[in-house]
């Protein structure tokens, strides 16, 4: 007898997500939930994410490229793992074309170049942004996994 231990396992497909393009980045929302969201960023050189605080830990891979926190000073390329904890402080800054898988608790709090929040993204921002390039782009609203 097969015991079923809790619901199913819940999945998307990546390569049936379409990839939508806010300028220099490329997005691919692949899950979100109330408190986890999981994208996909194509990112090209020279881009830099204002600098910003995370609300809870960030999980990321890089599959391809080249990129770093300004504050850190490490390079980050192909194959590298990372995690971030709650409370980290810095601005994300490609170096080269880079293609980053990113698995963020919470939420991050923007801040302006004099120190002021200047916004906070979340799951549900990037899902509402998410859906509103893909009906700009005429592409089918994808099942984004809850």
């Amino acid at each position: 007898m097969t015991e079923t231990l809790g619901p199913p396992v819940g999945h998307v497909n990546a390569d049936e997500h379409p990839w939508v393009s806010a300028g220099p980045v490329g997005l691919q929302v692949l899950r979100v939930s109330p408190d986890t969201w999981v994208v996909r960023n194509r990112f090209q050189a020279g881009f830099r994410l204002p600098t910003h605080k995370h609300t809870g830990g960030v999980h990321a891979h890089t599959f391809s490229g080249r990129w770093r926190y300004a504050e850190y000073g490490i390079d980050y390329t192909a194959g590298t793992f990372i995690y971030e904890p709650p409370g980290s402080i810095h601005t994300l800054t490609i170096t080269e074309d880079s293609d980053i898988l990113f698995i963020i608790e919470g939420a991050f709090i923007e801040y302006d170049s004099d120190g002021a929040i200047s916004g906070v993204v979340d799951g549900e921002s990037t899902l509402a942004a998410y859906y509103a390039l893909c009906d700009a782009a005429g592409i089918p609203r994808p099942e984004v996994l809850g």
